[in-house]
């Protein structure tokens, strides 16, 4: 529970940084987590391939 409550309050403050920010600096950090997301999607489903489920 206290987790979620510092996963909210650090939302709350990146949302309150980004309402701030110029659009073209916003843009850069989507597309940046974007890019970053997405290798980490590929390295996941890459990396369990190979290996058998363990449950």
């Amino acid at each position: 529970m206290l987790f979620l409550v510092v996963a909210l309050l650090l939302f709350g403050v990146v949302m309150g940084a980004v309402a701030h920010a110029p659009f073209a600096f916003t843009a850069v950090a989507a597309v940046v987590i974007a890019v970053w997301l997405g290798v980490f999607a590929l390295r996941e489903r890459h990396g369990r391939r190979g290996r058998p489920s363990a449950g």
